[in-house]
């Protein structure tokens, strides 16, 4: 029996209303979830769009356009070498320090040009996993053994549930490679050109968002010291490249170049300034692309389909996230005393649950360093630290609604669940050896 299409809308209304007429405003637990939902969907609005997002999305465009399909599906199709394609894949998180949001658009950008269902997970799973600063970090902080079962855990992961991935999925793996392995016209720029131009854009990806080490001295603290030189010369590197290979006009790009410096040299304190009159200047490059292939107006096409489908979904899971778990040292919901008695020992059940939520939370880079501090302190096992630490930074709610827009309910559900039962059972295997 179906129902109405009137009947239909009369229950959405109905459901509507009443939770409208039992909304608990006023509760303290509710108005401060409400809170943290904005507070949360605040900061990643401040720290994540504009330093990680906006040059993800620039670099998820670029390799629709300036990359051949061929040259993908040649190294990460389902008929690429084994050993290169989960290799490159399995290690990009060391090059990339990025976070479980800001990898999405990359994903999604080599998916959509023909690479393999398993390499393309691989490389989902391990580019916020496999975070060099973060594994030393949790070395560090936590201690030298789950500094290295966290590194060792999440290279493993990356390969296994990529293998899965194309097993599990090989019928509907095989038509769309059929179908994505159509001719392909030869790019006007040689391999060692578009390897110098990804570099610039990765590198000022990385080096804008390098994070504070907890030790202020050695090599990281250096790299930190020196991040935004770094940046300012791969994107200078960029401006010349897009002027020698691109076509873009010399004299836009000395007027953008000019802009930027002379907010760097203002305003030397807040380098994001220059940085937003940069993409700023970026933006208009592309979309007013002059070039005479096209290639420029077609890259800022790209860039804005991913940023129009992604951002929307990683806002709104943001504001879900924060309202149930709320920010890293505060409460939603969900109150952390709750979580913290659930992940004592290592039990199935405490590892499990670890697993979930972790999954679930939203970790920027490095956050889920100091939270676990404070939950190993109040009792957590040595076994549910690490399902956290292996299940958290890859995914999150943002994360997974995401994922469900490129892959379908189907992918999504079975990558969701490899992440968390590999979890789960490294936790118990751990945590019984550290008894």
């Amino acid at each position: 029996m179906t129902l109405k299409p009137e009947f239909k809308r009369l229950l959405w209304y109905g459901s509507v209303f009443l939770a409208l007429f039992y909304l608990p405003v006023g509760q303290i637990r509710f108005d401060g979830a409400i809170l943290e939902a904005l507070h949360l969907a605040k900061w990643y609005a401040r720290e994540h769009v504009l330093l990680c997002l906006v040059p993800a999305f620039f670099i998820a465009g670029a390799i629709a356009v300036f990359v051949s399909q061929a040259a993908v599906m040649k190294y990460l199709g389902a008929g690429a070498n084994k050993v290169l394609a989960y290799g490159v894949a399995s290690v990009s998180g060391t090059l990339l320090a990025v976070c479980s949001c800001t990898v999405l658009p990359l994903f999604a950008g080599i998916y959509r040009m023909g690479a393999g269902l398993g390499p393309a997970c691989a490389f989902l799973y391990s580019g916020p996993a496999i975070n060099v600063l973060a594994i030393v970090l949790t070395a560090a902080v936590l201690g030298p053994r789950l500094g290295l079962a966290r590194a060792l855990g999440a290279i493993l992961f990356s390969v296994v549930i990529g293998l899965a991935m194309q097993l599990l999925f090989r019928r509907e793996e095989q038509q769309r490679q059929q179908a994505a392995a159509l001719p392909v016209e030869a790019m006007p720029r040689s391999l060692g050109q578009n390897a110098l131009y990804f570099t610039s854009m990765v590198a000022i990806l990385v080096f804008a968002n390098w994070g504070s080490p907890a030790e202020q001295q050695g090599l990281w603290h250096l790299i930190y010291s020196a991040k935004w030189w770094l940046t300012s010369g791969f994107a200078l590197l960029l401006a010349i490249l897009l002027v020698r290979w691109f076509g873009v006009p010399a004299r836009r790009m000395a007027s953008i170049a000019v802009l930027v410096a002379g907010l760097a040299l203002l305003f030397p304190q807040r380098p994001l300034l220059a940085f937003v009159a940069g993409t700023a200047g970026l933006v208009w490059l592309t979309a007013s692309g002059r070039d005479e292939a096209g290639e420029l107006r077609s890259w800022f096409d790209n860039s804005w389909d991913f940023a129009s489908k992604i951002l929307p979904l990683l806002f709104f899971g943001v504001l879900v996230a924060g309202a149930l778990l709320g920010r890293p040292g505060h409460e939603g919901l969900i109150p952390t005393t709750w979580v913290a008695g659930l992940v004592g020992g290592n039990s199935l059940s405490a590892n499990l649950f670890a697993a979930v939520f972790g999954a679930f939370m939203y970790f920027a880079t490095l956050t889920e360093i100091p939270i676990l501090q404070g939950l190993l302190g109040a009792g957590m096992g040595q076994g549910p630290a690490l399902a956290l630490l292996l299940a958290g930074p890859a995914l999150s709610l943002p994360n997974m609604l995401v994922i469900h827009s490129v892959l379908g309910t189907r992918k999504t559900l079975a990558f969701v669940s490899l992440v968390i039962v590999m979890a789960t059972l490294s936790g118990l295997i751990y945590g019984s050896l550290t008894i």
